[in-house]
């Protein structure tokens, strides 16, 4: 079975799909093992799956097979679900091309095969020499340019072997007696040249399996070793883990929400309110504690929303608009102005104005100093309609953007920008744009098969009412 490890908002909610799907929990927090009755398990986990910085989905780390298979079980389950596979293995080891430094000098362009990534000047004494043994840096997994290193370790289960000699144990043993043992092992089975690290599952481990485990190490670094002496650059030399950023749109939230409602009490919406963090997050917690000790759902929502209600934009209010890619880029289309604002639709209008000069994308249309734009947007649609206007009041055209179903958090609204849009000219003309780009996403795994046919059913709806 494959073993998964999970930390974070998400933790409860990802754990009960999982385990219907027949995944193994390892290593669980507490909370964990007591709401789902799970026994201690300390085995190394297949993967790891913890919280993305803003809480708008996680990050999964692991062997490609545990990797694909927690992929397919959430596009299986989940509408909306954004997955972007890094194109390279979080510490893989890479035979690289020297390119150039960089503009400031301080790091040095490797070219690896599958991407393109910088190692500081400092570890490469010489940029014009023309081949380079470099490993990922796997802490800065998913980052656009990968950050490479000289200093080459062999991660395993229970060990790394690092540069230079050494023993180091991790920070989460803290039994003095077991971290003396592993010192004692450690200087007596690292290989010349070599230090060992012993992770947190090694406090466990027999001795032989410690020794059988460094000494498997050994001989993977002299075969990654020996492949590099043979092969041309840029090549892999050597890829275990897999790295994936998953993202959490509104239908994936809710998705989750009723698979923690089975399991422990949860407001509705719990997901969104964690990725609002803040106050209301903290309020949220609050609140559902009070159902833990049978406090009546409808009290507790009306006293949790009298909280929260405050921490809202209304009328007049400056507010972001996150527009994000496919890919992960996020624009801020912001600042924006809230004109209107009606609670009971969900409806939300805000005004952008322009100082530069530039063109209208689809439209065509030149963009003016003075220009301004009026959005008009409800929460949960999966499109909103944005028109563009010279300072004299003039319509130069209306775009209509399709995306994941609108989000409103109190800095603003976010979406995850799907691609397709439509345009509309002030003399009738109807045109739709970049579908194509939606079925490519489509084709590389980005988006589900249920998101494309739901959004293609909506662009048709539109074009239906447009033409």
């Amino acid at each position: 079975m494959t073993r998964v490890r999970i930390r974070g908002v998400y933790s409860t909610a990802l754990t009960k799909l999982l385990l219907d799907q027949g995944f193994d929990i390892v290593q669980p927090s507490a909370a964990i093992k007591e709401r789902f009755r799970l026994k201690e398990c300390d085995e190394p986990p297949d993967l790891d799956v913890y919280d993305r910085p803003d809480r708008q989905g996680v990050h999964a780390l692991g062997r490609d097979e545990a990797l694909n298979a927690f992929i397919s079980t959430l596009k299986l389950l989940l509408v909306d679900v954004i997955v972007r596979r890094w194109k390279v293995a979080p510490e893989g080891i890479y035979k690289g091309l020297v390119k150039e430094a960089g503009l400031t000098a301080r790091s040095i362009s490797v070219d690896i095969g599958p991407a393109t990534g910088r190692v500081t000047n400092k570890e490469i004494r010489s940029p014009k020499q023309g081949c380079v043994i470099v490993q990922v840096e796997g802490r800065m997994a998913g980052t656009k340019e990968p950050i490479l290193t000289t200093e080459i370790k062999i991660p395993g289960r229970y060990a790394v072997l690092v540069p230079r000699h050494g023993v180091k144990i991790s920070r989460k043993i803290q039994d003095w007696q077991t971290r003396s043992r592993l010192s004692e092992l450690g200087e007596e089975f690292a290989p010349p040249g070599w230090g060992v690290l012993w992770r947190t599952a090694a406090s466990g481990q027999s001795p032989e399996t410690l020794r059988d485990e460094v000494s498997s190490l050994t001989r993977k670094g002299q075969s990654i070793l020996e492949r590099a002496e043979r092969v041309e650059a840029p090549a892999a030399l050597w890829e275990e883990n897999r790295f994936a950023d998953v993202e959490f749109p509104s239908l994936s939230k809710e998705g989750l929400d009723e698979a923690r409602g089975s399991i422990a009490p949860t407001l509705s919406r719990h997901h969104y309110y964690k990725a609002c963090g803040g106050r209301v997050s903290s309020a949220l917690e609050m609140a559902e504690e009070l159902l833990e000790r049978g406090r009546p759902l409808g009290e507790v929502e009306s006293l949790f929303k009298q909280t929260v209600d405050a921490e809202y934009p209304t009328e007049g209010s400056i507010i972001g608009v996150e527009h994000v890619k496919l890919d992960g880029r996020l624009f801020n289309l912001g600042p924006a102005q809230i004109e209107a604002l009606d609670d009971a639709s969900s409806m939300i209008r805000f005004r952008r104005n322009f100082e530069r000069e530039g063109t209208y994308d689809g439209l065509g249309t030149p963009k003016e100093p003075g220009d301004y734009a009026v959005t008009e947007a409800r929460v949960g649609e999966w499109s909103f309609k944005t028109s563009y206007f010279s300072k004299d009041e003039q319509c130069k055209g209306t775009y209509v953007n399709l995306n994941t179903p609108i989000e409103f958090y109190p800095r603003g609204i976010r979406y995850v920008d799907l691609e397709v849009d439509i345009c509309l000219w002030p003399d009738g003309r109807v045109k739709k744009l970049d579908e194509e780009k939606l079925d490519t996403a489509a084709t590389e795994g980005l988006v589900t098969e249920k998101l494309t046919k739901i959004v293609k059913g909506k662009i048709e709806g539109l074009m239906k009412d447009f033409l």
